[in-house]
């Protein structure tokens, strides 16, 4: 974990340092405890959440396990309707059982999609009621952009947020749940001898990350709600439409580490919070960003395999360079390198957009 740590660091610096043109959607960097504003881009423009929905999910069901009408150790039951729903998944039997705190694990480190169906229904009964429940309960935190039409994330047209709003429920999660918060900082879990792990790669890479949740579909891209803490300070992150799961990964630490790097002086000249920074005159309708992202699934095999030959050759160059002898002037060289300083415009490169306007199916399981 320490090597993986170093090595984020590193390409963080790099990101910080060096400004790059990326494709990209909508980003948000804010302080947890307070709401403040240290970075907003496009943060009113309307996406596909994919798997940041579970987000919703997991606070409905802290607010019944609050109310008493859940607990961690009773047992909700597989339906039909949750048995087939696609991956992510638990894959459990109709009628099988598991109990209310392993199905929060489930659904937040395995974002298991048949898991959040089990939840929602015993929950409100049913899907819908549950779906209805989730939009009361956005309308309530003011997330005004906010759509919900199942409990999972996986693709409906109709079901989309900002990142704004996606702050503002994370936030909540925060605020009104603290004694639930080791569940988003879990980096895996057991389900019978089975070991899963977490798609937050943050978690083990990212120094004082302590959540919260990703979501993958082809419309959305890649998407994450970052949280980390250092010093007693939480700042969180909201990252969406990300072509790969690692620009994912670098472009939240890279806000997160701006974020800590310039609190001071962000916190002296900015006085815009989550709720008082004005909406965006320009703020855009949902768009897919199926053709921009490098995943096999999302008929991205050309890009996909563009990308891992550059990594194949990046790894013979590295592989290279260390069989050099020690002497080596540009060995040396590579060796003794310091990163330029961190520029706070730098955090947030400029992104080229490339969406089109309709989704597309079929989709992948959401991460």
């Amino acid at each position: 974990m320490v090597r993986a740590r170093a090595a984020m660091a590193v390409l963080v610096s790099a990101a910080l340092a060096v400004p790059h043109v990326a494709i990209a959607g909508p980003a948000l960097l804010f302080d947890a405890s307070s709401g403040q504003v240290l970075y907003a881009e496009d943060q009113d423009n309307q996406w596909y959440p994919a798997s940041l929905t579970k987000i919703m999910t997991a606070y409905l069901t802290f607010e019944a396990l609050k109310a008493g009408k859940l607990t961690l150790e009773g047992k909700i039951a597989t339906s039909e309707n949750a048995h087939v729903q696609p991956p992510s998944k638990v894959g459990l039997p109709v009628g099988a059982e598991m109990t209310v705190e392993l199905a929060l694990k489930a659904l937040i480190i395995k974002s298991a999609n048949d898991v959040a169906v089990m939840l929602a229904e015993a929950i409100a009964g049913s899907e819908e009621a549950f779906v209805q429940r989730m939009n009361e309960t956005a309308k309530r935190l003011g997330m005004a952009r906010t759509r919900f039409a199942n409990p999972h994330g996986l693709p409906a047209p109709e079901q989309m947020t900002t990142a704004r709003d996606l702050a503002r429920l994370s936030r909540a999660v925060v605020k009104d749940f603290p004694d639930r918060l080791h569940y988003w900082a879990l980096a895996d879990m057991q389900i019978g001898r089975l070991r899963i792990r977490t798609h937050n790669g943050l978690l083990k890479t990212y120094d004082g990350a302590d959540g919260l949740k990703t979501g993958f579909i082809c419309d959305s891209g890649f998407n994450v709600v970052a949280s980390a803490s250092r010093d007693g300070r939480r700042l969180m992150a909201v990252v969406l439409g990300e072509p790969s799961g690692q620009d994912r990964a670098l472009r939240a630490a890279s806000l997160l580490e701006h974020g800590f790097n310039t609190y001071d002086w962000k916190a002296f000249f900015t006085a815009q919070s989550i709720d008082s920074l004005p909406l965006a005159a320009d703020a855009k309708s949902v768009v897919s960003m199926r053709d921009t992202v490098t995943a096999w699934e999302c008929g991205g095999r050309r890009r996909a395999r563009a990308v891992a030959r550059a990594k194949v050759k990046q790894r013979r160059v590295q592989q290279a360079q260390q069989k050099q002898p020690a002497g080596n002037g540009a060995a040396q060289a590579a060796a003794g390198a310091t990163p330029l300083p961190a520029s706070p415009a730098a955090a947030a490169p400029a992104k080229a957009k490339a969406a089109t306007a309709a989704p597309a199916v079929p989709q992948p399981k959401p991460q």
